[in-house]
């Protein structure tokens, strides 16, 4: 995974020094407001959930779950000066800086965010196309998993928040870099 990972940064440096915007991960300066502002973006995604649910929209939800999920990854991004343009990067590092016991992040949540390749893998990312490209407005589906996913981006939200407003010092592996 760290091979990947390092990727994301050998890209962005190279597309950032030949004036191109980067698809992958970029080394910036640590920001404690950026963080906060992207976990109101993630409460603001449920409040959104709640205005879906209350006119019948329901193809708009797993979209705002996805992004009240991909709002905290980048939140915790912010706290170790690390800027993203790719989902996938994103979601390899958190998930990287989470098994070096970086930070404190349950792995469901990670799982969301990943962008599986394999049709039998399926995560938000999914969930979010089908719902958002399918031609149904109201989804039973959804209908059924409100109540659990609401519950689960609230979790996330408070997880990444802990991680945010923590006096600890975060810094990008070496190795990565």
């Amino acid at each position: 995974m760290s091979i990947k990972i390092r990727e994301c940064f050998e890209s962005a440096r190279k597309d950032e020094e030949k004036g191109k915007k980067h698809k992958g991960l970029f080394i910036v300066e640590i920001s404690s407001k950026k963080a906060e502002e992207y976990l109101d973006k993630a409460r603001d995604s449920l409040r959104f959930c709640e205005v879906c649910k209350n006119s019948g929209s329901d193809y708009k939800i797993p979209e705002e779950w996805y992004y009240s999920l991909y709002y905290c990854a980048l939140a915790i991004l912010c706290k170790f000066g690390v800027e993203t343009r790719s989902q996938r990067c994103t979601a390899l590092f958190i998930q990287y800086v989470k098994e070096k016991g970086l930070i404190e992040y349950d792995e469901e949540f990670i799982k969301k965010i990943i962008v599986y390749k394999e049709k039998e893998n399926k995560s938000a990312v999914d969930e979010r196309e089908e719902a958002r490209y399918g031609p149904s407005i109201k989804i039973k589906e959804v209908q059924k998993k409100y109540d659990e996913m609401m519950t689960l981006c609230k979790r996330a939200i408070s997880q990444a928040q802990d991680i945010v407003l923590s006096d600890n010092q975060y810094k990008v592996p070496k190795e990565l870099l």
